[in-house]
């Protein structure tokens, strides 16, 4: 990756962290040296409950929406791991194949597909080897090989719509299909945010790419942190390497942030939105978006933190006596501390689940979800489209438990944007008795039946980021919700003031502005094509926003086949898959790499 100029900067902070074992450190004369993970080794069957309106629940065409936990039998008993995205599904099994269902608008199964019955019916991802662990995003997926490399498929979105997922050209192009992301070097774990993704290298480096406007990539500021910038997409989709001292062992990322656990002293940091204090940053940079890696002083140190989920405006952190802390925003329930309790500014232990052990958390939108060693499923907050899987679409402001039937333990959960995913193991059945996934047989079989029945549904992206944006206010009101629409969206906040952002302006930043200015001509002679909205955005972007807290969703005119591939290659068989990488779309002279 060719050297680049960056802005040097002093160090700062960072439903998905993956389910697989972490990785393991190795020190060798005082470098860190991380080992790819293997494939966690409990297999188990795939549940699901929420809203399924566009397959993502993989229950079938009959099943859009579910308050109770189902198990998803297309997918058999051997799956390892399963991830919710934004409106689609992720599923690893103990071949190492990955599974994918749900919306496919803008690729983010990775695979090609006919109509609306192919998408929600699970089938296998190509991949030129096994993977071991995914990870999934608003629209995007991504999947780490057990050789280290990782591919990635789909889309990232900003506050104007899709922004892709690679560079060609000088513009951002969604990937229907997966393709290699090149960090030179392996890496041993993979983090999804809302429309970000993090890769955790060998040797404790942290790299990211997609959108950077409320700070999650941790690498630039916040004027080089838009498309608009001088650099553009290649800034932002060209992977790059985030400044942190001392590296990093373990890595999450959540809706618009990103933490990292400081592979020397245990020490948490983080990235990102912090408008409701939700990394755990307090004082001056408490209620801003940070754009470099801070250390969470509330968390505190001493490497006692063994997960963190973060959702929009929230975070869990699980520590390693498996008691659950929350800290952020209070709406909806999410924190668990009770309907009478306000936000929090420090992590708090959830009172009801005190005395139990947790082993997994997640953190969707505006909710939260545990599970205990004892195989208890328990979850509070947004519930208004039965994402809860208590059986019921209310919200609730502390865990309660989920119906979970079957008599399997459930080992994993994870939060999507409407909908929950939950795996449960048999710990007394054979290893030999694992019937493969039946995606295919099942499909041949529905279609000789009768043809596809005709439904009308609302355009997939544009009804979820309708519902994300109403949901994404900064306010600190809860919202009414008097009818059936409403309560399923939660109301629209108001927006209280404008957000500070914590991006001091140093000698590089100066130096970029000057060199904006000797440039500014050519760019517009350049831009003489571009529409007088184009214009106008721009200018938006030059102008510092009400609010930083984007929800980077699609816009309500954004088209699909804005995006659309060549079916050759959606077409191609596994077995004939070209591995491509993000370099090898890059022209040369747009490639960007930041560094200090």
């Amino acid at each position: 990756m060719p050297a680049a100029r960056g802005v040097k900067r002093t160090a700062s902070k960072s439903s998905a962290a993956t389910a697989s074992t972490g990785p393991k450190n190795k020190k060798k004369r005082g470098a860190i040296q991380l080992e790819i993970p293997s494939a966690p080794k409990k297999r188990g069957r795939v549940l699901t409950c929420g809203q399924g309106d566009v397959g993502q629940l993989g229950l079938g065409e009959d099943v859009v929406e579910t308050s109770k936990f189902k198990h998803v039998a297309a997918l058999g008993d051997k799956i390892v791991d399963a991830c919710a995205g934004g409106m689609h599904t992720v599923a690893l099994d103990s071949d190492g194949k990955v599974w994918t269902f749900g919306c496919n608008d803008e690729g983010a199964l990775g695979r090609a597909t006919n109509n609306e019955r192919d998408e929600g019916t699970p089938r296998p991802v190509p991949l030129p080897r096994a993977a071991v662990a995914v990870a999934a995003g608003d629209s995007h997926s991504a999947a780490l090989l057990d050789d280290g490399d990782v591919y990635a498929w789909g889309a990232f979105r900003d506050s104007h719509g899709s922004m892709g997922l690679v560079v060609r050209g000088r513009e951002g192009k969604s990937c229907r299909e997966p393709v290699k992301v090149d960090i030179g070097e392996h890496a041993v774990a993979i983090a999804s945010g809302g429309d970000h993704l993090v890769i955790l290298s060998t040797t404790g480096a942290v790299y990211t790419m997609g959108c950077g406007e409320q700070g999650q990539l941790g690498r630039l500021s916040q004027r080089s942190a838009s498309r608009d910038a001088r650099q553009g997409f290649s800034a932002l989709l060209v992977p790059s390497k985030v400044m942190l001292k001392a590296g990093a062992a373990r890595v999450w990322a959540g809706h618009h942030a990103t933490f990292a656990l400081d592979a020397t002293h245990g020490k948490l940091f983080a990235w990102g939105l912090n408008n409701y204090g939700q990394l755990g940053i307090t004082g001056e940079k408490r209620k801003t978006a940070l754009f470099s890696p801070t250390e969470c002083d509330a968390f505190g140190g001493g490497g006692d933190w063994t997960r963190v989920a973060a959702g929009q405006h929230h975070s869990l952190a699980l520590d390693d006596s498996g008691r659950v802390h929350a800290i952020g925003r209070c709406e909806y329930g999410r924190l668990g501390l009770g309907a009478d309790s306000g936000d929090a500014e420090t992590p708090t232990a959830v009172p009801r689940l005190s005395g139990k052990r947790c082993v997994s958390i997640a953190a969707g939108t505006c909710n939260s979800f545990a599970v205990t060693d004892t195989g208890e499923v328990l979850a509070w907050g947004m519930g208004s489209e039965g994402q809860l899987g208590t059986g019921a679409s209310a919200d609730a402001p502390e865990p309660t438990a989920a119906v979970v039937v079957g008599g399997r333990t459930p080992v994993h959960i994870s939060a999507g944007g409407q909908h929950t995913v939950l795996l449960v193991v048999d710990p007394s059945a054979p290893k030999e008795s694992s019937p493969a996934p039946e995606a295919e047989e099942q499909e041949e079989k529905v279609e000789t039946e009768e043809p596809e029945r005709e439904k009308e549904r609302p355009r997939k992206r544009q009804r979820k980021q309708e519902q994300d944006e109403e949901i994404s206010s900064t306010s600190s009101q809860p919202a009414h919700r008097d009818d059936k629409v409403e309560k399923k969206v939660n109301g629209k906040d108001k927006v209280d003031a404008p957000m500070d952002v914590d991006d001091t302006e140093t000698e590089t930043d100066k130096q970029q502005d000057k060199e904006d200015d000797d440039t500014k001509t050519d760019e517009h002679s350049n831009k003489d094509t571009e529409t007088e909205n184009t214009e106008s955005d721009k200018d938006t972007m030059d102008t510092k926003p009400d609010t930083i807290d984007t929800s980077s969703q699609d816009t309500a005119s954004e088209k699909n086949d804005d995006v659309d591939m060549d079916k050759e290659v959606n077409g191609t068989p596994e077995d004939k898959v070209e591995t491509k990488t993000v370099d090898g779309l890059i022209q040369s002279d747009n490639a960007l790499t930041t560094s200090a």
